[in-house]
C-alpha cells in the first residue's frame, strides 16, 4: 500500500515523540516514588528511634504490664500497622496484637531478610539497611523498619536482668507503618501524568500535524502540481511563495525557471521564425524576384500605351504599385535573413548619406517630403560597412517618410563629431554576479537592451527589480514598488547570491551599493537606498568622453506612442498596418550593434520622432577628472 513521505514523517515523528513523552513520563514516577519512599522511610525510622527511647527506662525497670500498654497505645496510632519487639531467639515478648506474643518468627520470611541474609543474625545494621517494604498477609505493601535493641551496660549490670556482658544484642524493636495512603497517592500521582503524557502527545502531533500540512505538505503540493502543469507543457505556470525558508527558495527557482523556460520557448520560436524567414527567403528570391520584374516592366510599358483609357490606366497603376511592394518584401526578407558581419574599412558618413538620399529621392518627392541635410564638413573618417551604413540610412529615411503625415512633411538628416559621456549612453552587455550567472533578461528589455534582472529585499518583501542596461539611465521596470528611502538588499535571482560591495559607500547618501560583475574584476555599482539615482563604472568614468559620429534622422509626423517605443527593434513589431513587414528597424538595429554602436529613439504625439545612430571612433577621449569616485567605509 502507497504512503506518502508526509504520513510517514508524521507516524515517525509522532512515535518519537511518545517514546520520549511516556520515557520522560516514567522517569518522573520513578523519581516521584523513591522521594515518597525515602521520606516515608526517615519517617519510620525516626519513629523506630522515639519508640525505643519512650520504652527504655520502662524495659530497664522490666515493667512489662507498663510496657505492653505503651507498645499497643503506639500500635494504634494511624498509619501504624504493628509494633513488636523480638528476644534474640526470635520470638515475640511485646506487641500491639497480644495474639502474636510468645510465637516465634520465620527468621527467612521477608521482613527477616534484612538481619538474616547470611544465615545468622548481623550483630550492627547500618541505618540504611534497617528499612524494608513487603507485603503483609492481605496483600498490602508496608514499610517495615527494624531497630536492634543493644546490651547496653545499664542493661547487664543491672540487678534485675540476667545478661552477661558477652551478648551483643538483646532483641529487635519491628515497627511496621502502612504504604496504603502512600500509593493511593503515587496511584493519582500515575494517573495524572498519564494524562498529562496522553494531551502532550495529542497536543503535540496536532500541532506537527498543522505546521507539517501548512509549512510542507501544501508546498510540496503546490510545487507537484506546478511540476505536472509543466509537464503538460503550461510554462505560465507559478507557483505561490509560502516564505523565506528552503521550501520559499523553492518555490522561487520553480518559478524563475519557469519564467526562463517561457523566455527560452519564446526566443526558439523567434528563432524557428527567423530561421523559416530566412529559409522562405533564399527559396523565393530567384524564384519571385524574376517574375516580379516581368510582371512589373510589362505593367509600366501598358500603363504607358493606355494612357487615353483612364479606368485601365488606374488599374495598371494598382498593378505596378503593388507589384513594387511584393519586391520591397522580398528584398527586406532577404535583407533580415543576411545578417553578414561588417567588413570594416574607413569611409566618408556623409558619403553614404548621400548615397543613401540618391536611393530614396523619388520616393521622398511622391510623398511630398522636404528633406534638408545638415552634414558636418570637418567629419572624421569612422571604420565600418559602407554598404551595412547604407542600408541603416536608406531605412531610417523610408520610416521618416512613412511616418510623415498625408500632406507631405519635412525629414532632416544630421551628421556631427560628438564626444559622448559614458553616463547615460554606454550599455552594459554583460552582467553576471559572484557566482557566475548571468543576469541580462532578454524578455525585459529597456530601450531596445536586455535588461539587468536582479532581486530586492526591502519593507519585508522581496520582488526582481529590471535595471535599465544603460549605464548612469534609471528607467528601471519594476514589478512591486518599495517606500523611496528604504535601503534595500539586493541579490542575484538565480543562486540567491548577494551583490553588495563590502567596504564601499554611496558618495551622495552614504547608503551601501551593490554591484554586477562586467568584465573581468570590474563592476559596475548602484545605490543600494531606493530612489537614490547615483551609480558608478569606473572603469569608463576614468576613461572619459568617447569620441563618436553621429547621425540623427527625424522628422516632423505625428510621433510614436510611448507604449510602442519598447517594441519599435523587434522584427515583424510595425504600426504602419499593411504597408510595412516590421522588418525595417530590425534590421537596422542589427546592424548598428554589429558595428559597436547604438541606436536611440525620441518621440513625443504630435511632435514627430528622432532617431540618432552613434558610431564609435577608434581613439578615446582623456580621462575625466571632476568625477567623483565613490567613498570608502566611514568616509
Amino acid at each position: 500500500m502507497r504512503t506518502s513521505v508526509g504520513t510517514r514523517f508524521m507516524l515517525g515523528v509522532g512515535g518519537v515523540t511518545a517514546l520520549t513523552i511516556g520515557v520522560a513520563a516514567f522517569v518522573i514516577l520513578r523519581a516521584q516514588e523513591q522521594r515518597v519512599v525515602s521520606q516515608l522511610q526517615r519517617s519510620a525510622d525516626l519513629l523506630s528511634d522515639t519508640i525505643e527511647s519512650s520504652t527504655r527506662i520502662t524495659m530497664l525497670q522490666n515493667r512489662r504490664e507498663d510496657l505492653h500498654h505503651q507498645i499497643e497505645t503506639i500500635g494504634r496510632a494511624a498509619g501504624i500497622e504493628r509494633v513488636r519487639i523480638f528476644n534474640k531467639e526470635g520470638q515475640v515478648m511485646f506487641s500491639s496484637d497480644r495474639e502474636e506474643i510468645g510465637l516465634v518468627v520465620d527468621k527467612h520470611a521477608e521482613a527477616c531478610d534484612a538481619c538474616h541474609a547470611e544465615g545468622r543474625p548481623l550483630e550492627r545494621l547500618p541505618r540504611g539497611a534497617r528499612s524494608r517494604i513487603f507485603r503483609d498477609r492481605d496483600g498490602r505493601r508496608v514499610l517495615g523498619i527494624v531497630n536492634p535493641i543493644d546490651n547496653e551496660p545499664s542493661c547487664w549490670q543491672a540487678s534485675c536482668h540476667a545478661h552477661s556482658a558477652d551478648t551483643s544484642v538483646l532483641g529487635v524493636l519491628d515497627v511496621t507503618v502502612t504504604l496504603a495512603e502512600a500509593d493511593r497517592m503515587l496511584a493519582s500521582s500515575r494517573r495524572m501524568v498519564a494524562g498529562l503524557a496522553v494531551l502532550a502527545i495529542a497536543a503535540t502531533s496536532g500541532l506537527l500535524w498543522w505546521l507539517h500540512r501548512w509549512l510542507i505538505l501544501r508546498p510540496v503540493q503546490a510545487l507537484l502540481e506546478g511540476t505536472r502543469r509543466l509537464g503538460e507543457g503550461n510554462l505560465a505556470v507559478t507557483i505561490p511563495v509560502t516564505g523565506s525558508h528552503e521550501l520559499g527558495d523553492l518555490a522561487r527557482a520553480f518559478n524563475e525557471m519557469t519564467r526562463r523556460l517561457a523566455e527560452a520557448q519564446r526566443l526558439l520560436t523567434q528563432a524557428d521564425k527567423l530561421a523559416a524567414v530566412g529559409r522562405l527567403a533564399a527559396g523565393v528570391a530567384h524564384e519571385i524576384n524574376n517574375p516580379l520584374t516581368g510582371v512589373l516592366t510589362y505593367a509600366s510599358f501598358l500603363a504607358k500605351r493606355v494612357r487615353d483609357d483612364p479606368e485601365l490606366a488606374r488599374d495598371l497603376e494598382v498593378i505596378v504599385r503593388e507589384t513594387k511592394r511584393c519586391r520591397e518584401i522580398v528584398r527586406g526578407l532577404l535583407d533580415f535573413a543576411r545578417q553578414t558581419p561588417p567588413v570594416r574599412e574607413p569611409m566618408d558618413l556623409n558619403e553614404v548619406v548621400r548615397r543613401a538620399v540618391a536611393v530614396v529621392m523619388n520616393q521622398l518627392t511622391l510623398h511630398r517630403i522636404a528633406l534638408q541635410l545638415d552634414l558636418a564638413s570637418d567629419l572624421a573618417a569612422v571604420r565600418a560597412d559602407a554598404n551595412q551604413m547604407q542600408q541603416v540610412v536608406v531605412n531610417l529615411l523610408l520610416n521618416a517618410a512613412d511616418a510623415a503625415s498625408e500632406g507631405g512633411g519635412n525629414v532632416r538628416v544630421v551628421t556631427r563629431c560628438s564626444e559622448l559621456a559614458p553616463r547615460g549612453h554606454v550599455p552594459i552587455r554583460v552582467a553576471r554576479c559572484p557566482s557566475g550567472c548571468d543576469l541580462l533578461d532578454p524578455a525585459v528589455r529597456i530601450g531596445g537592451l536586455a535588461s539587468i534582472r536582479v532581486l530586492r529585499h526591502g519593507d519585508g518583501r522581496e520582488a526582481p527589480v529590471n535595471l535599465d542596461p544603460v549605464y548612469g539611465r534609471h528607467t528601471h521596470v519594476v514589478a512591486v514598488t518599495c517606500e523611496a528611502g528604504t535601503v534595500a538588499r539586493w541579490s542575484c535571482p538565480r543562486c540567491r547570491s548577494p551583490l553588495e560591495v563590502a567596504g564601499r559607500r554611496c558618495p551622495e547618501c552614504g547608503a551601501p551599493v551593490f554591484g554586477v560583475a562586467v568584465e573581468g574584476e570590474e563592476r559596475v555599482l548602484w545605490c543600494a537606498r531606493v530612489g537614490c539615482g547615483w551609480s558608478w563604472w569606473e572603469a569608463e568614468e576614468r576613461a572619459g568622453p568617447r569620441p563618436v559620429l553621429e547621425l540623427i534622422v527625424e522628422d516632423d509626423g505625428p510621433g510614436i506612442p510611448a507604449e510602442h517605443l519598447p517594441h519599435l527593434f523587434e522584427p515583424f513589431f510595425t504600426t504602419k498596418g499593411r504597408r510595412g513587414t516590421g522588418l525595417g528597424l530590425a534590421v537596422t538595429w542589427a546592424i548598428v550593434e554589429r558595428h559597436g554602436g547604438t541606436i536611440e529613439v525620441a518621440s513625443e504625439p504630435g511632435r514627430g520622432a528622432r532617431f540618432t545612430v552613434r558610431l564609435p571612433l577608434e581613439a578615446r577621449g582623456a580621462p575625466a577628472a571632476a568625477v567623483p569616485e565613490p567613498d570608502a567605509v566611514g568616509g
